[in-house]
C-alpha cells in the first residue's frame, strides 16, 4: 500500500520530483533536505538548472595561469595588511598612543572590510568578478600608498585610510576563492585552494618581515607602507589581462555554469538553513579571533619580554629594535607553509575513509594549539627561545585549517550562492573575530596597567594577561568544528546532487506539498 500511493503521486507529479527510496533518511540539516529546500521552491530549483553559456571553456593553463595570478595578489594582500604589525613599536612612539588606541589600526581596518563584504559578495554572484576585483584594487593601492604619508598630528587620517584599504581589500577576499571553484573541482580544486590560502600566513610573515626591514634600513617607517602599492599595481595589471570570470557552477556542470534566479533574501534564508555552513563560519571566526590577537600583538609582546629581562632597551626614541617582528614573521612563513600542505595532504588522504575529515582536522588544530598558546604566554618571563618554540608549533597547528575551512564552503554551497558564503562568513568572522581581538587585548592591557601604581613596569604582564584569554576561544572552536562534522558529509552530498542533477522543471508549491506528503507517507 505504501509504494502503490508513492507511485501513485510519483505520476501525478508527472516525474518533476524523485522521492527517495525506503529506508532510514540521512540526518541532514534543514538547508540541504531535498523537499523545500530554501526560499520560493520555484525560483530557487529552476534556478539551478543548468542553462548553455555563450562564453567558451577556458583552457587547463589558462585557468593555472589565473591561480597564479590570484596568489600573487593575495600575497600582497596579506603582506599590506600585517606591514603595520610589524611597525607597530613605531608608530606608537611616532604617534604617541597607547595599546588600545593602537589596535584600532587593526580594528577600523577590519571594520570596513567586513561592513563591505556582504555587499562585495551579492555583486560576485551577479555581474563580472574580475571588474570588481579591479575596481576594489584600484581603492586599496590609493589609500595604502596615502597612508604612508600621514604626519605626526593626523593620526585619525591614518586610521580613516586604513579603513578605506579595508573596502578594497574586501572585494578581492571575497571573490577570488569563488572564482578557483569555478576553475577546479574535486581532489584538484583542493590543491588549488591550498596554494591560494597559503599565502596568507606567507603573505603575513613577508608582512612582518618587509616592514621592520625597510624601517630598520630607512629609519622611517612611512617607507613600509610603500612597498607593497609598487607590486600591487602589477597585481592589478595581471588582474585584468589574465583573469577570467567563468560561468558560476562551470567546473561542475561541464562548463555550462548555473544561473541565478532567487532573491538575495532566498541566498540569505538557504544559508541560515545549512547547519555546516553555520557551524563552520563559528569555528572560522574562533580562529580569526585567535590568529587577529597573535599576528597583531605577538612581536610587541615578545619585545616587552625580552625588555623586562633586560635583554633589549625600552623602544622610547623611535629607533626600535624590529628583531622579534623579523623572527616571528619568518616563523609565520614556515609554519603557515608546513601546516597548510600537511592540512590538505592529511584531508585528501583521509577524506575516502572518513567523510567528515576536513572539520575533523579543523577541530584538531585548533585544540591542539591551545596548551601550546597557554605556554607560550608563560615561558615568556623566562625563556625567549622557548617562547620562539611553542608558538611556532601553536601557529603550525592554526595552519593545519587554512585552506580547509575554503574548501569546505566550496562544497556545502551551491555555485550560486558561493560569494555571498564567503561574504557573510568574512563578515561574521571579522565581526566577531580579529575586528575586535587586537582592541580587546589592547584595552585590557591599558586596564590593568592603569590598575597598578604608576612607578611599576606593567607593560609586559598586562599584555601577558590579556593574551589568556585566546585559549579559551580556541577550545570554543575545536567545539565549533566538531559539530560541523555531525552535518558536512550529508549537506555536501545535498549541494553536489542539485548541481549535477537538478530538475529540469521547478515543481509549484502545491506540488511541493505533495512531496513532503509523499515523503511522510
Amino acid at each position: 500500500m505504501k509504494s502503490g500511493k508513492r507511485d501513485l503521486l510519483t505520476m501525478e507529479l508527472k516525474g518533476s520530483v524523485t522521492f527517495p527510496q525506503d529506508g532510514p533518511l540521512p540526518r541532514r540539516s534543514r538547508g540541504s533536505s531535498s523537499g523545500l529546500h530554501y526560499g520560493s521552491f520555484v525560483n530557487s530549483l529552476s534556478s539551478l538548472t543548468p542553462k548553455l553559456d555563450d562564453r567558451p571553456a577556458i583552457s587547463r593553463r589558462r585557468a593555472h595561469v589565473a591561480v597564479a595570478v590570484l596568489c600573487y595578489v593575495n600575497l600582497l594582500n596579506y603582506m599590506e595588511r600585517y606591514t603595520i604589525a610589524g611597525i607597530l613599536l613605531n608608530l606608537q612612539t611616532f604617534f604617541d598612543i597607547n595599546d588600545s588606541t593602537a589596535g584600532l589600526l587593526q580594528t577600523v581596518f577590519i571594520c570596513s572590510f567586513l561592513v563591505m563584504a556582504p555587499l562585495f559578495g551579492y555583486l560576485g554572484d551577479r555581474y563580472n568578478r574580475v571588474h570588481i576585483m579591479a575596481a576594489g584594487l584600484i581603492m586599496w593601492l590609493v589609500t595604502a600608498t596615502g597612508s604612508s604619508f600621514v604626519t605626526k598630528s593626523y593620526f585619525w587620517l591614518l586610521v580613516l585610510l586604513r579603513g578605506l584599504v579595508g573596502v578594497g581589500e574586501a572585494s578581492y577576499s571575497t571573490i577570488a576563492p569563488t572564482i578557483i571553484g569555478d576553475l577546479f573541482t574535486g581532489g584538484q580544486r583542493t590543491v588549488m585552494i591550498a596554494a591560494f590560502y597559503i599565502f596568507i600566513p606567507v603573505g603575513s610573515g613577508l608582512g612582518y618581515i618587509t616592514g621592520s626591514s625597510i624601517a630598520s634600513l630607512t629609519g622611517n617607517w612611512n617607507w613600509s607602507l610603500r612597498i607593497t602599492p609598487i607590486f600591487g599595481l602589477v597585481g592589478l595589471i595581471l588582474v585584468v589581462l589574465l583573469c577570467p570570470n567563468p560561468p558560476r557552477g562551470a567546473a561542475e556542470n561541464n562548463q555550462h555554469g548555473v544561473n541565478e534566479q532567487s532573491s538575495y533574501l532566498e541566498d540569505i534564508k538557504y544559508l541560515l538553513q545549512n547547519k555546516s555552513y553555520i557551524w563552520s563560519s563559528l569555528g572560522v571566526t574562533a580562529m580569526a579571533f585567535l590568529t587577529g590577537a597573535l599576528a597583531f600583538w605577538m612581536p610587541t609582546f615578545l619585545f616587552r619580554a625580552q625588555v623586562s629581562q633586560g635583554l633589549q632597551p625600552p623602544c622610547t626614541q623611535g629607533s626600535c629594535n624590529y628583531r622579534d617582528s623579523f623572527i616571528f614573521g619568518a616563523i609565520t612563513v614556515v609554519s603557515g607553509v608546513l601546516g597548510v600542505c600537511l592540512g590538505t595532504g592529511l584531508a585528501r588522504r583521509l577524506r575516502d575513509k572518513i567523510p567528515n575529515a576536513d572539520p575533523l582536522i579543523c577541530a584538531g588544530g585548533m585544540l591542539g594549539s591551545v596548551p601550546c598558546l597557554c605556554i607560550s604566554i608563560f615561558v615568556a618571563t623566562a625563556s625567549i627561545p622557548a617562547t620562539y618554540v611553542f608558538v611556532f608549533i601553536a601557529e603550525f597547528l592554526l595552519s593545519l585549517n587554512w585552506s580547509l575551512l575554503a574548501d569546505m564552503l566550496l562544497y556545502v554551497v551551491v555555485p550560486t550562492r558561493r560569494a555571498t558564503a564567503e561574504a557573510l562568513q568574512i563578515t561574521v568572522c571579522h565581526l566577531l573575530g580579529d575586528a575586535g581581538s587586537p582592541y580587546l587585548i589592547g584595552a585590557i592591557s591599558d586596564a590593568i596597567q592603569k590598575s597598578k601604581p604608576p612607578s611599576t613596569d606593567w607593560s609586559f604582564p598586562s599584555l601577558q594577561y590579556s593574551f589568556l584569554i585566546c585559549p579559551f576561544v580556541g577550545i570554543l572552536g575545536g567545539i565549533f568544528f566538531l559539530m560541523t562534522a555531525l552535518y558536512i558529509n550529508d549537506d555536501r552530498m545535498a549541494a553536489q546532487q542539485l548541481v549535477e542533477d537538478p530538475p529540469l522543471q521547478g515543481p509549484t508549491p502545491e506540488s511541493a506539498v505533495e512531496m513532503n506528503n509523499a515523503q511522510i507517507i
